[in-house]
């Protein structure tokens, strides 16, 4: 008999797969909550033998987020993902997160039939992994798509200021927001930040360079300019293509 944890936040989903499981007599609800929040005060009450989560929840934490928060407590705590969510920013979560086994990562559509469920519960308390293909497409597509973005060629710190060019900051005003204290830190960075994209090569003027850096940071490409002024960004295929914008 396996104790399951189920977090999702549809109430009328979560009772129907509570009522679902728990007819196949092998699996008994231990608890069940809306949140990522509940799900890690749950676990510290009574220990789940594996957990049922939608990566969509109630709550501040995503369900991704969620089981990394859990995993720290309870090292590989055996879980099953689920959604219909196609946002790249679980699928990045899902990447960063380091999660290697003893998971499940599927379609809600595809498998919430409760053998289907039940099939995928014990495979992960066995420390088996299993991720449905298109969701290990859409990984590897925002995988893909990261690493073509300027901001992997960045220092984390250098990346926290070119978010801040995006919004318009001055150096003032970015200084402050990171807590720096001296301001020719910011010119300082700058400097690695247009040298890291090219930027210093082509334009000897810190306004067109730092506006071009703002462009570059808020679209996420990889952008550059001609002698004429004319941007070209680097496609998938790693070519340059004129950019018209977006």
């Amino acid at each position: 008999m396996l104790n399951l944890l189920i977090v999702e936040d549809n109430q009328r989903l979560r009772a129907a797969l509570k009522s679902g499981l728990e007819e196949t007599s092998e699996v008994a609800i231990l608890n069940d909550c809306e949140s990522g929040e509940e799900a890690l005060s749950a676990c510290l009450e009574a220990q789940p033998d594996v957990i049922l989560m939608d990566v969509q929840l109630a709550g501040e934490l995503n369900g991704i987020q969620s089981a990394v928060e859990i995993r720290r407590e309870f090292p590989r705590m055996p879980v099953v993902f689920y959604s219909i969510q196609d946002e790249d920013g679980y699928y990045r979560d899902f990447r960063r997160s380091g999660i290697l086994s003893h998971y499940a990562y599927v379609r809600k559509s595809n498998h919430l039939l409760p053998k289907m469920i039940l099939t995928l519960l014990k495979d992960a308390v066995s420390g088996r992994s299993y991720i449905d293909p298109e969701i290990e497409a859409r990984v590897q597509e925002v995988r893909h798509k990261d690493e073509q973005s300027p901001l992997a060629l960045l220092e984390p710190n250098e990346q926290a200021v070119a978010k801040m060019l995006a919004q318009g900051m001055t150096n003032e005003q970015i200084a402050g927001q990171l807590g720096f204290r001296d301001k020719r830190t910011i010119s300082r960075t700058n400097g690695q930040i247009y040298a890291a994209w090219g930027l210093n090569s082509n334009t000897t003027d810190e306004k067109i360079a730092r506006t071009r850096a703002s462009i570059m940071a808020r679209t996420g490409r990889m952008l550059k300019w001609d002698e004429g002024g004319a941007a070209w960004a680097l496609d998938e295929r790693g070519e340059w293509t004129p950019w018209e914008g977006e």
